[in-house]
């Protein structure tokens, strides 16, 4: 039987600052090097300071997956040469006197599977190191230390999933919490990184580094199943080690042998006394998280009547749901999650897109709002969305400016009607005995009409003039 076990390490991008000191915690706009400052590095004489809005995130965060939360937490020091990190040593966290990390066992369920999570821990990044060289024989290893130090959540798996897919899906899951939660944004490169342990019919353990995305994780598991499956047909032993995935051969190769816990010799941080999180801090973050992606769902399909897919779809995605939110009304939700999920979402679909967008709540409201009262056709609108997303411009104003509006005059629709029954009128006779191929006259006349024609009127007219 195949187990596989996850390591997923979450940084903290919503805060202002590093998880033990006063540097910016958004590292990416620095220059190499330039976003550090003697505590970070290490300098002697330079003491630690406990960011306390990482400790209650990362509280959340536990909550958000059913964990228990301890009434104190301890920091250790995680002993080990990090070339980025240049104290060499970790501040991290660690059950070795009963349960200390922020986060004790929890679970989250993957469609009927029941994955238990081991603990969630609370920890600095290390710095982010850069190879550079066409090979291996004058290749470098340079060091940029902006990112160490970053608030990092480490949250550890029990080895439940059976299956690469599993695991795909489970990362989808918890991506989409931690944006909902408003902790973190995991579409920031590096932001959300996964490590995997992975054995087969009770064998040793291999863990799978240095993967890229989600992606790659799920073809890292599946290639090392496979490589795992034929050294035991042919009794050749599996070795407990770390292995890395090689991006360009799409393989893992053999790194280091596995470290143990004692390897690390932890000890308690010195620097950071116990801290206590009482039940009053533990019910006011529990009051301030968000709805859950869940009872979203939920109460989009009962109280709004949004089919179960498209809920789906739109609960589970932070950017979309704001704006679903900030636009609907009780009459319009259903339009304007149909056009969220039918049109927006294939607009901006990066981030960089998002972030050029010009639409606003306003938009998708005029819009839906002008769908619904019959002033544009459904085609029209997505053709408006488009121009909305580029430019900003209010829906009247792109209404005015591409020619838009309805053809809903009855004089003027009946005459464009004449026109397709007399080319169409071997169409026009299939019509009389079949009812259904009406429907390819009601194509037509759209068609002449470049989609503006009002459909239902449309229909209504047809049959009266086919008689």
């Amino acid at each position: 039987m195949t187990k596989i076990g996850l390591e997923i390490h979450c940084q903290l991008t919503n805060l202002e600052s590093k998880l033990l000191c006063s540097c910016k915690a958004n590292y990416r706009s620095f220059q190499v090097n330039t976003n550090i400052c003697p505590i970070c590095m290490g300098l002697p004489g330079s003491l630690p300071r406990l960011n306390q809005e990482a400790v209650k995130k990362a509280t959340m965060i536990a909550m958000a997956l059913n964990c228990s939360t301890p009434a104190k937490i301890a920091f250790f020091r995680k002993n080990y040469f990090y070339p980025d990190l240049p104290k060499n040593f970790q501040i991290t966290q660690l059950n070795i006197y009963g349960d200390t990390s922020v986060g004790g066992t929890g679970y989250v369920m993957v469609g009927d599977k029941k994955i238990r999570i081991t603990r969630i821990q609370l920890e600095e990044d290390p710095g982010r190191l850069i190879y550079e060289g066409s090979s291996s024989k004058n290749q470098i290893t340079l060091v940029d230390y902006n990112r160490a130090g970053t608030p990092l959540v480490e949250i550890v798996t029990e080895p439940d999933f059976e299956n690469p897919k599993q695991v795909r899906d489970f990362l989808n899951i918890l991506s989409d919490l931690l944006e909902n939660l408003g902790v973190a944004d995991p579409s920031l490169e590096g932001a959300m990184r996964a490590d995997a342990n992975v054995s087969i019919e009770g064998g040793k353990k291999v863990e799978i580094k240095n993967i890229g995305s989600f992606h790659d994780l799920e073809k890292a598991v599946h290639f090392e199943i496979t490589r795992q499956e034929s050294l035991h047909s042919r009794d050749i032993e599996i070795v407990q080690e770390t292995r890395h995935w090689d991006d360009k051969r799409k393989i893992t190769i053999s790194s280091r042998s596995k470290e143990e816990a004692l390897d690390y010799r932890y000890f308690l941080e010195g620097d950071i006394p116990w801290i206590t999180i009482d039940s009053t801090t533990k019910e006011k973050l529990q009051s301030e998280m968000p709805e859950s992606i869940s009872s979203k769902k939920e109460r989009y399909v009962s109280k709004y009547n949004i089919p179960n897919q498209v809920a789906d779809v739109l609960s589970s995605d932070k950017f979309y749901s704001d704006l679903f939110e900030d636009s609907h009304t009780e009459s319009n939700a259903k339009e304007i999650a149909n056009i969220i999920t039918t049109d927006l979402m294939g607009l901006v679909d990066t981030r960089e897109k998002r972030e050029a967008s010009k639409i606003t709540s306003n938009h998708l409201r005029d819009l839906a709002d002008s769908i619904q009262s019959g002033k544009i056709s459904r085609n029209s609108a997505k053709n408006a969305l488009h121009e909305i997303v580029k430019t900003g411009k209010e829906l009247s104003q792109v209404i005015s400016d591409l020619d838009l509006g309805n053809v809903s005059d009855e004089s003027e629709l009946i005459t464009i009607i004449k026109d397709v029954i007399s080319e169409e009128s071997q169409a026009v006779e299939q019509a009389k005995s079949n009812p259904q191929t009406i429907n390819y006259l009601v194509g037509k006349v759209m068609q002449k009409t470049k989609g503006k024609a009002d459909p239902q009127l449309t229909l209504d007219l047809l049959k009266k003039q086919i008689g």
